[in-house]
């Protein structure tokens, strides 16, 4: 059998990078990557479950698997946290998959393929072990790359099915974070975004998240710093402090609310009332900096009523994300509020999802037309896949931007004057600063 290996990622940007890491550790020990999963040997799907749709479109390509498989010879692995969460079920519906992996042992997936296949599914349970870290994430795209740099979370939001299939909060040591992006940097990477599901709850011996993007700062030739997801509880003022102070640290972040109604927040167990939200995201954005926001956003809780939607109506229009990911409420199996009753009529909850939409563009539309006419840095990023003679790059603010050019010869960093929006994309030009 031929060592090539075909990987397959779906949900959040931790499950990017642990594909980037795995795949840097089969090639390591002697596999390649194929083009496409016809030609592989090896089969990884790295799974999501946060949302019911994520795990549809898996079971849907579990059944292309077991057709592919009639005629090909190859090994499927399930990790991440379908895996976790419907471990024993995926084996049972389809025995076409060869092991189903825990998150806390798809560090081990190279060292073992050539060992006892089975021993890693027989090692899967799971959420009280320790969680390992992947040494080395590689880059995502030309010059960025994202490091995990905690695991878990600790809040059991009452919708969230991350606490059962990622486990209790652990950070990962600073030293490690710091050596990989130093090394990260000395290959041509300049932009990093630190990864965790509660990222800014990070703590590791006396050091804080605050002490972390300092000593990345100090310690790193990092140009651009990212951190991805944030929660409002922890988002203390040494951090606004740090975020501030450095314009390494870019302004934008992803801040998710999840509602405006503070019963609903309430029922969700996020720690914070919409005014506490309103009062730290209107400081941020007022600030000398001004940072950008985007945020989560759910409508159809368990006893969301009209009032407490218009509530999040009101809520977003005061905090004017300029990026917002919407979606409506569907029950985890095994969270807290799997018990209650789902009581707002499907019809409803697109209803609502629709009108949330539709007002989020509105505002991401005048939020980002402000910005017409200034002179933004950018990073290279590739050719517009509309236009060989277009360039696109991304902006500190985390816009993306068209402009003419050759991208073979032109990369790195860039000034570009906005000249329009088209969308959510910035049309724009190179100028010389």
């Amino acid at each position: 059998m031929s060592k090539q290996f075909y990987i397959e990622t779906y949900g959040c940007q931790m499950n990017t990078a642990e594909s980037s890491a795995l795949k840097q550790n089969l090639t390591e020990a002697g596999w390649t990557e194929a083009e496409s999963p016809e030609n592989a040997s090896l089969i990884v799907i790295n799974t999501c479950s946060v949302r019911k749709t994520a795990e549809n479109r898996i079971w849907g390509r579990l059944g292309y698997y077991k057709m592919l498989k009639k005629n090909n010879k190859f090994k499927l692995i399930i990790i991440g946290c379908m895996a976790e969460r419907l471990k024993d079920d995926i084996k049972n519906e389809f025995p076409v998959v060869d092991s189903v992996i825990s998150n806390f042992k798809k560090i081990r997936i190279s060292e073992l393929l050539d060992g006892d296949f089975e021993e890693i599914a027989a090692e899967r349970d799971r959420i009280d072990e320790t969680y390992d870290f992947f040494e080395n994430h590689g880059k995502t795209t030309g010059t960025h790359s994202m490091i995990p740099i905690m695991n878990g979370c600790d809040n059991y939001c009452s919708y969230c099915i991350v606490p059962y299939v990622r486990g209790h909060e652990i950070s990962r040591t600073a030293d490690k974070i710091i050596d990989e992006i130093a090394a990260l940097n000395k290959s041509g990477i300049s932009e990093i975004t630190l990864l965790g599901q509660n990222v800014n709850s990070y703590f590791e011996g006396n050091t804080d998240f605050s002490d972390l993007l300092n000593r990345i700062l100090s310690e790193t030739d990092t140009k651009w710093l990212r951190f991805t997801s944030s929660n409002p509880q922890d988002f203390t003022d040494k951090l606004i402090d740090t975020v501030s102070a450095s314009d390494r640290i870019c302004s934008f972040i992803h801040l998710p609310a999840q509602h405006g109604s503070d019963k609903i927040l309430k029922k969700m167990n996020r720690k914070y009332t919409s005014e506490e939200y309103i009062k730290l995201a209107l400081r941020l954005k007022t600030m000398p900096k001004h940072f950008s926001l985007s945020s989560d956003l759910m409508v159809g809780f368990p006893g969301e009523t009209e009032a407490d939607f218009l509530e999040l109506i009101d809520f977003m229009n005061v905090v004017r994300f300029e990026e917002a990911f919407t979606y409506y409420y569907n029950p985890r199996e095994g969270t807290a509020a799997y018990n209650l009753t789902d009581d707002v009529p499907h019809e409803i909850k697109l209803a609502r999802l629709t009108e949330i939409i539709e007002l989020q563009h509105h505002i991401t539309f005048e939020e980002k037309s402000a910005r017409i006419g200034t002179t933004v840095e950018a990073v290279v990023e590739s050719v517009s896949k509309k236009d060989n003679n277009k360039i696109l790059a991304r902006t500190e603010k985390n816009s993306m931007v068209v402009f003419p050019g050759q991208f073979e010869k032109l990369t790195g960093y860039v000034n570009i004057r906005l000249t329009a929006l088209n969308g959510n994309t910035f049309i724009g030009e190179v100028v010389d600063v």
